[in-house]
């Protein structure tokens, strides 16, 4: 396979061992493919005495199966299944010209019937993908699903998905599926949108049709838009230095391929920053008024069940550092949300962050006629 490109300073360049190395190569042969070695080999032997019908023996177990005949009865050899799902892309060793030795692993265990004809599907199911247009690396991160993570806890995982579905599936039906994929808890302005000298305009939806409301701002409107830009105002004094000194450090210290790769990281890590920043006003704003707006149950608890749903993926599923941090950054904001809603009373005249109020209003008398 095609060698990836190694991971250099950008300041410093290569280091001698890799010019060396490069300048042993033609030009033309660091974009052809080179042999790669595998480190380990994982062999699995099934354990359980189990006897098989002859006339309908499993298709998937069949092709492993090796026969002898003892007298007027057929028996199998034990089945060695050799393991290629724990076989990554990312443990290949490329063997260049000054390689004189080479790791070798080889990793022996016992495996039962139910397991192996599983491992079978499983490594099937990836040889599919390849035959269906996917690439190699794809098809390593499906095996790496299956191979880096406990069978029990993706179980789990696959029942949270499926009730998470569920869920969505219910939150529309109850008229609350605005909310669907916002797993923000408390970060979003208070208002949808602002005009000035007083003015605002909320936007209302109806299904799938918005409405629009125009009116002006109520005394408590009027200091939660305050608290909001006056936070937004002063952890943007802390944010953009952050940022800026996260890009010069990585750029010192951490090795990347290319100028472009360098880039492309710093501006999603400000994503994942101003994605923080925005979660954090709604908290400031309950801090300065010392309450918190009311929120329906349904609306409450499909929000804290949103939240965490993605910490169950981001364990089983590989992916970069920074995304897997930026998914827990919710739940911090979640559980000050919390203790805010614990120490400070709740106050149905406040509007949320969905510019909506749930302050009762007085039933009016029936008229004497």
């Amino acid at each position: 396979m095609i060698p990836k490109p190694e991971e250099v300073n950008l300041l410093t360049g290569e280091s001698a061992s890799q010019q060396i190395e490069s300048e042993k190569k033609p030009s033309s042969a660091l974009d052809e493919p080179v042999s790669h070695w595998r480190p380990r080999l994982t062999l699995n032997v099934m354990v359980d005495d189990f006897v098989f019908d002859g006339s309908s023996l499993p298709a998937d177990v069949h092709r492993y199966m090796k026969m002898v005949q003892l007298g007027k009865t057929v028996h199998y050899l034990p089945i060695l299944f050799i393991d290629q799902l724990s076989n990554r892309v990312k443990d290949l060793m490329v063997i260049n010209r000054s390689t004189t030795e080479l790791p070798l692993t080889v990793s022996y265990d016992k495996i039962s019937l139910g397991r192996l004809r599983f491992w079978i599907h499983m490594q099937d199911a990836v040889y599919s993908l390849q035959q269906f247009g996917f690439s190699e690396k794809d098809a390593d991160e499906v095996k790496g699903i299956f191979v880096d993570t406990n069978l029990y806890f993706l179980a789990l995982t696959f029942f949270v998905a499926a009730f998470h579905l569920l869920f969505d599936f219910l939150a529309f039906k109850n008229d609350i599926s605005f909310w669907k994929k916002k797993k923000s808890m408390i970060g979003m302005s208070t208002k949808l949108w602002k005009v000035k000298k007083a003015l605002k305009m909320t936007v209302a939806w109806r299904g799938l049709r918005p409405e629009f409301q125009f009116g002006t701002y109520s005394e408590s409107e009027r200091k939660t838009e305050e608290y909001d830009t006056q936070a937004m105002k002063y952890l943007s004094y802390l944010l953009y230095p952050l940022c800026v000194g996260g890009a010069i450090y990585s750029l010192l210290n951490i090795k990347y391929k290319s100028w472009y790769s360098w880039l492309i990281n710093s501006f999603v890590n400000g994503v994942y920053a101003f994605g923080f920043l925005f979660m954090l006003p709604q908290l400031f704003v309950n801090y300065k008024m010392k309450s918190v707006a009311h929120l329906p149950w349904k609306a409450f608890t499909y929000k804290a069940f949103n939240t965490f749903i993605d910490d169950v993926f981001a364990f089983i599923i590989t992916m970069p550092t920074s995304h897997r941090l930026a998914c827990f950054r919710d739940d911090v904001v979640f559980l000050v949300y919390l203790y805010q809603r614990w120490l400070y009373p709740v106050d149905k005249s406040r509007t949320n962050e969905f510019g909506e109020s749930y302050e009762e209003q007085p039933k009016r008398k029936p008229h004497a006629d």
